[in-house]
């Protein structure tokens, strides 16, 4: 409304402003007849009403101006208003126009996602058509592989494996005569003047054959594995080399065990003790031994294999944490100056039971106890133990009443393998020391003496074993190992210039007597043994090894594994000095022997 009267408002002010042109602008009247008119005449000009009726035409024509004016505004208006209206619809459908555009751009987008996830999808087809059709040729080779050359059996969801066992032909020559087949007894080396030490000997067997077999089934989180392992290396009553050398099989492990997949470890029956060197954490079947070839293995050698029953813990194979408790027996008492009247210690097995009635079995208080803990940081195999032992006599006192006595071993060890020259090189240092330990040495020298009253006394001792191994070629492994094992002198006073117990020396009168150890005997105890030097009686102090050998693998690959190994060894056998005339700085005596090995060996794949 406002628009409509500025625009009337506008309108008037233009028609007042034309009337003054509007009047300068009216044509000429029609020229008047010439005639002489009089003054007054000429001077009268328009008259009242004819300027009314020509102001009347005026506003008439302003009023027609207007009224177009208005019809011009009103049209304007009504344009406008289609125009608004014209581009509010224009809006809307490009609005629409846009929405559309924008559906279409989305379903063009949603195509394209889909194109490519259909190409996608297709090419990964193809790679898994491809990777299927490889998946079944290699399950096909394998299945092909299985039935035709399994690497184990599979049966219930169990694996069968003979792998461990091998089939040996191997020979020994030694310096001196010991009547040991394969495996060297190192605590009874002859002494240098014996008789035994004046002929050599060659043997030759297939005994160290072994036959092994695993199983091993999981379900869940828990891994169950039985194993077996047995050799030929016993000797039954009947058992000699005349004709068929019908030896009897030994079992070496017998044991079964359940793991879970949090690291705890529960396993029991015969098997490596827990003391021998492992390198997977604690785990049985990790033990590492001396790579010799000879069955006793090395002097210095910490192990027994015995019932166990074994808990151990894995703690992100770094740290291992285990203990057990191991079947007992102690070795007979050794030493001099105490009277055998006054004790019972073990006795002889039953013939009707299930013990040899020709060995010894002593009655144990309780088993061995052995705690260890090893470590693996990145480099190498770490570990320390402990072994707690317990020992019992009958003691018969004189004029008193008889009681059983139980004394208490104990032992520290340890001991590393670390590899170097980017693992082509391995060196390892295992050692154990503590009273009673005898039995866990290699050379299996003596755990206890006894006192003059009966009662038990361990004696201290100490076994240790370095080894370097080296592997320049694929083939060949060479190894150099040292070791020995050593019992302390433990003796008490019984009277001015007597003593009792395991090495009393010589300044006793009442010591072993060593005067005869340089005189080799003349004549022999029976017609099949050997004499020893009479008057060289005393205990042995130690027994030490030096060992150089190789393997060398035939071959090596889906066939199996055949090898041959070559050993020397060279052992000294020391004596406590008694009494007697000295025959080295320490004044005992010692025997000495050097042993040659060869190995011919077909290992199951």
């Amino acid at each position: 409304m406002n628009f409509k009267a500025k625009c009337a408002a506008a309108a008037i002010l233009a028609a007042s402003l034309a009337i003054p042109f509007a009047y300068a602008s009216d044509p000429a009247a029609p020229p008047a007849k010439k005639h002489h008119a009089t003054r007054h005449e000429r001077e009268r000009g328009p008259s009242v009403e004819e300027q009314l009726e020509n102001l009347r035409q005026q506003m008439q024509t302003q009023q027609t101006q207007i009224d177009s004016l208005k019809d011009q505004l009103s049209n304007k208006d009504q344009q406008l208003q289609q125009a608004q209206q014209a581009a509010t619809a224009a809006q809307a459908a490009a609005d629409k126009a846009q929405q559309e555009v924008d559906q279409q751009q989305q379903a063009v987008t949603a195509n394209t996602s889909a194109v490519s996830t259909l190409q996608s999808s297709v090419s990964d087809m193809k790679g898994s058509q491809a990777s299927l059709a490889t998946t079944i040729s290699d399950e096909t080779t394998a299945i092909k592989k299985e039935v035709s050359s399994p690497d184990a059996i599979h049966y219930k969801g169990i694996t069968i494996s003979p792998h461990g066992s091998f089939l040996a032909g191997e020979t020994v020559y030694r310096t001196s005569t010991m009547g040991d087949g394969l495996n060297t007894h190192f605590s009874s080396i002859p002494l240098n003047n014996s008789q035994a030490a004046q002929i050599s000997e060659w043997q030759g067997s297939g005994r160290q054959s072994r036959v092994a077999l695993k199983a091993t089934g999981k379900d869940g989180g828990l891994t169950l594995t039985g194993y077996y392992e047995a050799d030929w290396l016993s000797s039954g009553n009947t058992s000699n080399n005349n004709q068929s050398n019908s030896y009897t099989l030994r079992q070496r492990q017998l044991w079964a065990e359940a793991k879970t997949d949090s690291g705890w470890t529960v396993s029991g029956g015969q098997g490596w003790s827990l003391a021998a060197e492992t390198t997977d954490g604690l785990q049985r079947g990790s033990e590492i031994l001396p790579a010799t070839i000879d069955p006793q293995y090395e002097a210095g050698f910490v192990w027994t294999r015995q019932y166990s029953f074994r808990v151990s813990k894995n703690w992100g194979n770094k740290i291992f944490l285990g203990a057990s408790a191991e079947n007992a027996e102690t070795l007979n008492p050794a030493g001099s100056g105490y009277s055998t009247t006054d004790f019972e210690f073990g006795q002889a097995g039953d013939g009707g039971g299930l013990y040899d009635s020709a060995n010894n079995y002593t009655p144990n208080p309780a088993p061995d106890f052995v705690i260890k803990m090893a470590f693996e940081p990145g480099w190498g195999h770490w570990e320390i133990f402990n072994i707690d032992r317990f020992f019992r006599d009958r003691v018969y006192p004189t004029g008193g009443s008889p009681y059983n006595n139980t004394v208490e071993g104990s032992g520290i060890g340890g001991g590393f393998r670390v590899p170097l020259a980017n693992k082509k090189l391995t060196i390892g240092l295992k050692g154990l020391y503590g009273e009673g330990m005898g039995r866990y040495g290699s050379s299996t020298i003596a755990d206890v003496t006894v006192r003059s009253n009966g009662t038990l006394a361990p004696l201290r001792a100490f076994s240790a074993l370095s080894t370097v191994e080296t592997s320049p070629t694929k083939r060949l492994m060479l190894y150099f190992n040292y070791g020995g094992d050593y019992v302390y002198r433990e003796y008490w006073w019984t009277g001015a210039t007597t003593a009792e117990g395991y090495g009393v020396p010589g300044s006793f009168t009442n010591a072993p007597a060593m005067s005869g150890c340089n005189t080799q005997p003349t004549t022999v105890s029976s017609d099949t043994t050997f004499s020893a030097p009479s008057n060289c009686g005393a205990n042995t102090k130690d027994v030490q090894e030096v060992t150089v050998g190789n393997w060398y693998n035939l071959y090596d690959g889906p066939k199996g594994r055949l090898r041959f190994g070559l050993q020397y060894s060279w052992f000294e056998r020391d004596l406590w000095s008694g009494l007697g005339g000295p025959l080295n700085p320490d004044g005992g005596a010692r025997g000495n022997l050097n042993t040659f090995y060869t190995s011919f060996r077909y290992y199951m794949p």
